[in-house]
């Protein structure tokens, strides 16, 4: 496949599967040409929710375009990672053209046709499944037998083998060594799942509504929350996946790389569930290898307590990827923003419940609230950065710009000076093309 024109050079592109293996002839001619083309510093970038090959190339030649003008003796070399994940098409992304179908979405909680056929292209072998979906959310019949039948079918379209490499990646902690279990989402009762979700749409609504000049709040019902669930659960296997694919196939490149072109210094960049991808290839890497110098998480779509070596509620539990941050020659930075809707409300209502002798059904649906989610077990590292972690700094986008960021270790950067924007559901989640990120990249790395 021919390399997309995009605005830097040398580009080059991965393409993984979702068991993550890689596609041949493009992991190849990066391995041959890297060295070649004189690159010192390679800028690794792994996309979140995307829908097609297309809008993960635009992302990248965007968030890239300032960089070369930022380091101008840097000698620089890009990669894209291109992966299986998806979007739904009601999700706008700051400073970038919608989607020909992003006016014409039906009313929720119907199923537009760009989102039927995300699934279809994420969820190969299950159309039979999707349409069922489809037709239930259209038809939304007013009895608890269908909604639980949605839930099932939901259950179903997730599911991995059990003995596939996806199966052991979904975990964000292990208790005493064991992954946790599936989130209640997919367990508890589907009513009482699809009521929390509901009450989770109308506050996000509300609350992004609160200054729009002419906003119209529109109450949520039950197949409101069960159209949240589908999006949810997809993304919960997007999650799942971006640990294998992160672990199996980009950690298992660089290693290759670091054989093949010894100099060259690597530092991987990830949003959203990218940041998941390029974590847990540090868990992937071969033994020795430490060209990896420095790993930068915009808006990371993964517990905020993956690197922790036990959780403060719990000493028996620890982070999946606990010390993983040791395996980077320089400093892991997460950048978060309070603005991310996605991260800060509906991720850790879709991992787990508030407290974990409580279901998603009950008292917890019936007692909702967003505040007590945000500093949970539950929390999402993009909304408030790496915890529980010894030795992690703290710092504003401005002082991480001025020189302030350390040469090694966990460092947590406050960007919600400039990821703000963007409405509900997921706010300012992928409000990241911004070149005071593309600055944070490059002094992480020490790219002068």
């Amino acid at each position: 496949m021919a390399v997309p024109a995009v605005s830097v050079s040398p580009y080059w592109e991965l393409t993984f599967d979702a068991d993550g293996d890689v596609d041949g002839p493009e992991r190849d001619r990066l391995l041959t040409e890297v060295s070649r083309r004189g690159v010192r510093e390679l800028l690794v970038f792994a996309h979140g929710w995307n829908n097609e090959r297309s809008g993960a190339t635009r992302l990248y030649s965007s968030f890239f375009a300032p960089v070369p003008s930022l380091a101008p003796g840097a000698r620089l070399g890009y990669v894209g990672v291109i992966w299986p994940s998806m979007m739904f098409a009601d999700e706008p992304i700051p400073h970038f053209p919608p989607s020909a179908a992003a006016g014409l979405l039906p009313p929720a909680p119907r199923l537009d046709k760009d989102s039927r056929h995300a699934l279809l292209e994420v969820f190969p072998g299950r159309a039979t499944v999707v349409e069922q979906l489809t037709r239930l959310l259209e038809q939304h019949p007013d009895d608890g037998a269908s909604l639980e039948e949605f839930g099932r079918l939901v259950r179903l379209l997730v599911e991995v083998r059990p003995q596939g490499p996806q199966a052991v990646f979904a975990a964000d902690t292990l208790a005493q060594g064991t992954p946790e279990s599936e989130p209640g989402m997919l367990t508890g009762d589907t009513a009482g799942v699809c009521r929390s979700f509901a009450r989770a749409l109308e506050q996000v609504e509300s609350a992004d509504g609160r200054s729009a000049e002419g906003f119209s709040f529109t109450p949520k019902g039950m197949w409101d929350g069960a159209r949240e669930l589908l999006r949810q659960a997809t993304y919960y296997a997007m999650k799942r996946r971006a640990g294998t694919v992160g672990e199996r196939g980009l950690g298992q490149v660089i290693g290759q790389l670091a054989q093949a072109a010894p100099d060259v210094r690597v530092h991987l960049v990830g949003h959203s569930f990218g940041g998941r991808l390029v974590s847990f290839a540090l868990r992937g890497l071969p033994q020795g290898v430490r060209t990896v110098k420095s790993v930068t998480l915009l808006q990371g779509a993964f517990s905020h307590y993956a690197f922790a070596s036990r959780l403060p509620d719990d000493p028996h539990t620890s982070g999946v990827l606990d010390g993983q941050q040791n395996r980077v020659d320089g400093p892991l930075v997460c950048c978060y923003s309070h603005f991310d809707s996605a991260l800060g409300t509906f991720y850790p209502l879709a991992s787990r419940m508030a407290d974990d002798d409580r279901s998603l059904t009950g008292d917890f649906a019936a007692d909702f609230d967003i505040g007590r989610l945000l500093g949970a077990r539950w929390g999402a590292m993009g909304h408030d950065g790496v915890q529980a972690v010894d030795g992690t700094r703290s710092l504003a986008l401005a002082d991480a710009l001025n020189g302030g960021l350390p040469a090694s270790g966990c460092v947590n950067v406050d960007a919600c000076a400039v990821v703000c924007h963007g409405g509900p559901p997921s706010g300012a989640h992928s409000d990241i093309v911004h070149p005071e990120l593309a600055r944070v990249v490059l002094a992480a790395g020490r790219v002068s």
